[in-house]
């Protein structure tokens, strides 16, 4: 099993790699994949905004939501 790709160990190659190349890192070496995967891979551990509830119960009635407001005309 390999090790995930991290934002830090992005950051400490493209750095190493602008180093090595007076400041420049081209968009299609190592550096540039390497940051491309830390963010997919740290976007892929955030859960989703409106995801399924972690409670347990399922949705609908009975779980505290407010009832739908009826219109007075």
């Amino acid at each position: 099993m390999s090790t995930p790709m991290t934002k830090e160990a992005a950051a400490r190659i493209q750095s190493a790699t602008a180093k090595a190349n007076d400041g420049k890192v081209s968009k299609d070496s190592f550096a540039a994949k390497a940051a491309s995967i830390a963010a997919k891979t740290s976007a892929s551990k955030t859960p989703p905004t409106n995801g399924p509830s972690k409670t347990g119960n399922p949705s609908g009635p009975g779980r505290g939501n407010n009832p739908p407001v009826k219109n007075q005309i």
